[in-house]
């Protein structure tokens, strides 16, 4: 009989996610492809973690105190993530958000109590970027607490303590690579270092989207991208101690076009509603399982709620706007592209730690 859990607040419910077997492209494949079903946080998303930890350790170390307002600028899930934090441990938030997100995660910030500032979005250099706004609202308010989940370690500290353990006992201690995609860095640095840990054979695949410099910086050293992605808080042009933290073996690019032809698949045959991010690490997970089995296990995410993407993945009219074809590659296509793409994986030799 399945645990039950009986909490006194949304914070407590955080965690304790679900396993899912992907039926479809695990027979297609013959390795076991598993889903952590982040959605089932009460703020819909794996950055519900962070959040909780980024609170509880800074309430601890005094950092922040009743009273104060946390502030944060976030492309969405983790402004939810805090709200849901917030309002459970009795905390006001302010959230710096581009304005070019879905409007599905703007009403949710708003809807769990949080006061919410658009800013355009710009790149990073600019001082108004969404990053540099929050910051700059800390410094000028000392009753503000800046979440700064770029940085800050306890955002990785949350999967290295919670999420890496779980994925341990639910995959039985047999698992055989792991793979995520980065935007700070947190989810993929936590359980790299835990699952490594106790296996050291552990592969940890690294899937970057168009319009990110990941994938560049670990093969050239150089942040550089070209393009762009629909995934909204994925990828980055710049290193942070959160992504320094991370033990990556592969690193693999994928385009948008991929992540549209992946999200119809499992939505037709398993009736799985993937996000953008959460069909990107399917996308690289399918990907790994073609190069490396059959018979390998293998880990990845479901970041967040599929109805979070509704407005571009699931839109036909958004998805030409980006030169995107609605329609789904065939999957045979596709797995022969995978199978025959080996030169496309990175193999990760330098130190990206310091």
């Amino acid at each position: 009989m399945r645990h039950l859990r009986s909490a006194q607040r949304q914070a407590d419910l955080i965690g304790q996610t679900d396993m899912l077997r992907v039926p479809s492209l695990s027979a297609l494949s013959g390795c076991d492809i598993f889903l952590k079903c982040e959605f089932q946080n009460p703020g819909g998303s794996i950055k519900d973690r962070a959040a909780l930890q980024m609170v509880t350790d800074a309430m601890q170390d005094g950092a922040l105190k009743p009273g104060m307002t946390i502030v944060e600028g976030t492309a969405g899930n983790t402004g939810i993530g805090l709200a849901v934090v917030a309002r459970s441990l009795g905390l006001d938030l302010l959230v710096v958000m581009p304005n070019d997100q879905t409007a599905e995660k703007t009403r949710m910030i708003e809807m769990h109590g949080a006061r919410l500032k658009a800013v355009d979005p710009v790149p990073f250099k600019n001082e108004n970027h969404f990053y540099h706004t929050a910051r700059r609202l800390a410094e000028e308010n000392a009753a503000y607490w800046w979440a700064n989940q770029f940085e800050n370690t306890s955002n990785m500290r949350a999967h290295y303590l919670h999420t890496g353990p779980e994925i341990w006992q639910q995959m039985e201690q047999n698992i055989d690579i792991l793979v995520s995609v980065s935007g700070t860095g947190g989810t993929i640095a936590g359980n790299s270092r835990f699952l490594k840990e106790q296996n050291p054979e552990l592969e940890v695949w690294l899937a970057d989207p168009d319009g990110s410099g990941s994938y560049h910086f670990l093969k050239t050293g150089e942040y550089k991208a070209e393009g762009g992605s629909m995934t909204e808080g994925i990828g980055i042009m710049r290193r942070v101690e959160n992504f320094r933290q991370a033990k990556i073996d592969y690193a693999l690019n994928l385009p948008d076009q991929d992540l549209v032809s992946i999200a119809e698949y499992v939505r037709k045959q398993d009736g799985i509603v993937l996000g953008s991010s959460s069909a990107l690490n399917l996308a690289a997970a399918y990907f790994a399982a073609l190069q490396r089995g059959p018979g390998k296990r293998i880990v990845t995410f479901a970041c967040d709620l599929g109805e979070r993407s509704a407005s571009k993945l699931y839109n036909d009219q958004y998805l030409k706007s980006r030169d995107l074809n609605p329609e789904a590659e065939a999957i045979d296509s596709l797995s022969a592209r995978y199978r025959a793409a080996e030169g496309q994986v990175l193999q990760v030799t330098r130190d990206y730690s310091s």
